[in-house]
């Protein structure tokens, strides 16, 4: 279905970024030998974006291979870059957290066929979400604000989202 998830988090630093650099250039070259999306976390330090930039350099270096950013977080120049080489990009309740307000500017530029919605769970649980840990569940919540974002019917954007998902990870209709 997909290779991931992968990328770079320079917010944590739990790893050496050039270590990070390292797997990253491998597994988007396994995600192009296997012609599968690769699942890219990218996540920089509050009011950075070495992290976005790095990752989007990668991805021009590799080709630009068929890729979803996860878990949407950076800002919107970030978003055009890499949906003018063809990514997917997936909301989470990580919308809601201040300091990601452009992710409503992006949510609105993204091109329909290329919007996916995720939980991340167990985490980023989205207001209205009981408890601190996030389940499935809940994505309805994100997919309501993201339709809320983009003028849409909220029915109508669902039946899009599982299109999407039916599309960028190659499952057959059911």
């Amino acid at each position: 279905m997909a290779l991931g998830e992968t990328g770079l988090d320079y917010d944590r630093g739990f790893s050496p970024r050039e270590d990070q650099l390292a797997n990253l250039r491998r597994h988007l070259r396994l995600a192009a030998d296997c012609n599968k999306p690769a699942i890219l976390h990218c996540r920089s330090k509050p009011g950075q974006r070495d992290a976005q930039d790095d990752l989007l350099r990668e991805l021009a270096d590799a080709g630009a291979p068929p890729a979803v950013l996860h878990s949407f977080s950076g800002p919107v120049d970030y978003a055009e870059t890499a949906l003018n080489m063809g990514l997917a990009i997936s909301f989470s309740g990580l919308v809601f957290r201040g300091g990601e307000e452009a992710s409503a500017d992006v949510a609105r530029l993204t091109p329909a066929d290329r919007l996916l919605v995720e939980t991340d769970s167990p985490y980023l649980s989205p207001p209205g979400a009981p408890g601190r840990r996030n389940e499935p569940r809940f994505v309805e919540i994100t997919a309501r604000w993201l339709a809320e974002q983009r003028g849409d019917d909220p029915g109508a954007l669902g039946t899009q989202l599982v299109a999407n998902y039916g599309r960028i990870f190659s499952r057959p209709p059911s």
